[in-house]
């Protein structure tokens, strides 16, 4: 493990203090749970699925008349 200095506003430094206290744990491990769960979202939020289909025509949405995307609406 490594050392590592944060700088922090008042209230994030407050909010670190209340979060150990509350949790029983220091204020290190707390930033290094967030540092991990952070990353786990931020990898996750862009391993983006490929959307198109390799069978489709590969014509955008917008050149599909809008009548015809709102058929079905509010019938």
């Amino acid at each position: 493990m490594r050392k590592t200095s944060v700088y922090l506003t008042q209230d994030d430094e407050r909010l670190l203090a209340r979060l150990a206290v509350r949790e029983g744990s220091s204020q290190a491990e707390v930033l290094r749970r967030a540092v991990r769960a952070y990353g786990a979202v931020v990898i996750a939020d862009r391993d983006f699925a490929v959307a198109a289909s390799a069978d489709g025509p590969g014509d955008s949405v917008a050149d599909i008349p809008e009548e015809e995307l709102l058929s079905g609406f509010g019938q």
